[in-house]
C-alpha cells in the first residue's frame, strides 16, 4: 500500500510517497519534468548503483530520456568540500540549467551531498530524494537539511533546501546490510521517545517483525516517523524553535562519532548511545521516570545496537560537544525529556554535569 505525506515549505513543499513499490511513482514525476523540457541529474553511490541501477532507471519511464548519472564513493568520507565540488563540476560539464532536477538515490550521505549541490549550483536546482536506507527513509530525506562535513565537525556547512519529491520504497531496504538497517533503528527509537508511549510499546511488541523486515511492519514504522517529522518541520522549517527536539540524542551522538573517528560508529548507533546519555540527564534535571532508560537499553540491544562503547576519552567527547553547531552565545542548548512524548529543548547543561552522565555509555 502506498502512503503519502505532504510537508508544506516556505519555498518548496515536499510530496513524500512511501510504501512497498512506491518507486513506481517516479514515472509520473519524471514525465512532468520531461514535458517542460528539463533534465534529470542523478547522484548515487557505487554500492547502491551496482544493486539497483536497472530498477532505478526503469522507474523513470520514457518521460525524460536517460538521466545523467554521477557516482560517489560510499560512506561518510564523501561528505566533503572536494566531493561536492566534483558534483558542481559535473553539473557544469553537463550544462545543467536552473529548471533541471538533481535526484539523490542513496542513503543520508548521498542525500546530504546531492542536496547541498542542488541548493548551491546556479543558486538552486530542483531536488528529489530516493532514500535507500532505513535511516534516510525515516529521517534525513525529510525536512530539507542538506550539507557536508568539515574536519571540525559534522554538517557544519549546509542549507535548508526542501526536496520537491521524496520516494521512500521499503523494497529498496532488501539489500541493506544488517548493521545499516540497525543504524536506522537508532533514529526510529528517537522518534518513539518523541512520540510517546504508544509508539514505544509498538516497537517493543513488533521487534521481531521489524528485525525480519516484514514489509507491512517496516512500512508502517517509516510512515509514522515521517508523519511526526513532517509535522515538526512544518511548524519550524528553519530550525529556530521546536524543530530542535529532532536533535534528541544527537548532540552526544555526533560527539561520540567524532571522538571515535568517523566510520567506527554508525550514525544510528551513535544516536542510540546519545539517547541513553540524554535519558540519564533527563532523569537528573527534568524528572523523567527512571523506568525509561532501562527500557530503551533493552530495545537498543534487541535492535542489535550498542549500549556502551570502549576506548573513547570523555574529554574528547566533551570537546566535540562544545563545537556542536547548535551551540550559541548562551552555550549549548540540550534536548531532554520530561516524560515520553514531552521533550524540552534549550536546556542549559554544565560540562561537569554532562561528564557525569557520559559514564552511562563509556566503559
Amino acid at each position: 500500500m502506498i502512503w503519502r505525506v505532504q510537508l508544506g515549505g516556505t519555498f518548496c513543499p515536499s510530496d513524500i510517497l512511501g510504501g512497498w513499490g512506491a518507486l513506481s511513482a517516479l514515472s509520473d514525476h519524471a514525465t512532468r519534468v520531461g514535458g517542460r523540457g528539463s533534465r534529470i541529474f542523478l547522484v548515487s553511490d557505487r554500492t547502491v548503483w551496482a544493486l539497483w541501477k536497472d530498477e532505478i532507471l526503469g522507474s523513470f519511464g520514457a518521460g525524460t530520456g536517460m538521466p545523467a548519472v554521477h557516482l560517489v564513493t560510499p560512506g561518510e568520507a564523501s561528505k566533503t568540500v572536494a566531493t561536492v565540488a566534483e558534483c558542481w563540476n559535473w553539473l557544469a560539464s553537463e550544462g545543467a540549467r536552473r529548471d533541471d532536477v538533481v535526484v539523490a538515490v542513496g542513503g543520508g550521505v548521498v542525500g546530504d551531498l546531492a542536496g547541498f549541490a542542488a541548493a548551491t549550483y546556479l543558486r538552486g536546482l530542483g531536488f528529489w530524494q530516493v532514500p535507500t536506507t532505513l535511516l534516510a527513509q525515516v529521517d534525513s530525506s525529510v525536512g530539507g537539511k542538506v550539507g557536508i562535513n568539515l574536519p571540525g565537525g559534522k554538517n557544519l556547512v549546509g542549507a535548508f533546501y526542501q526536496p520537491e519529491v521524496v520516494v521512500a520504497d521499503q523494497r529498496l531496504l532488501d539489500t541493506l546490510p544488517a548493521p545499516e538497517f540497525a543504524s536506522g533503528l537508532g533514529e526510529v527509537v528517537k522518534y518513539a521517545l518523541l512520540s510517546g508511549e504508544p509508539l514505544l510499546e509498538k516497537l517493543e511488541r513488533d521487534t521481531t517483525a521489524v528485525m525480519s523486515r516484514t514489509p507491512s511492519a517496516v512500512s508502517r514504522l517509516v510512515e509514522e516517523c515521517v508523519r511526526l517529522k513532517a509535522e515538526v518541520v512544518q511548524q519550524d522549517e528553519r530550525d529556530v524553535g521546536r524543530r530542535a527536539i529532532l536533535n534528541l540524542g544527537h548532540t552526544v551522538g555526533h560527539a561520540l562519532e567524532r571522538a571515535a573517528g568517523f566510520g567506527r560508529l554508525s550514525h544510528g548507533a551513535a544516536v542510540g548511545l546519545g539517547l541513553l546519555v540524554t535519558l540519564s540527564v533527563s532523569e537528573s534535571i527534568c524528572g523523567l521516570a527512571p523506568t525509561v532508560l532501562p527500557r530503551v537499553r533493552v530495545l537498543l540491544t534487541r535492535f542489535a545496537l550498542p549500549t556502551t562503547i570502549a576506548d573513547i576519552d570523555a574529554g574528547e567527547v566533551l570537546a566535540a560537544v562544545g563545537s556542536d553547531k547548535k551551540t550559541d552565545a548562551t552555550g549549548l542548548g540540550f534536548v531532554c525529556l520530561r516524560e515520553l512524548g514531552d521533550p524540552v529543548w534549550g536546556v542549559r547543561l554544565e560540562e561537569a554535569v554532562l561528564a557525569t552522565h557520559l559514564e552511562v555509555v563509556l566503559t
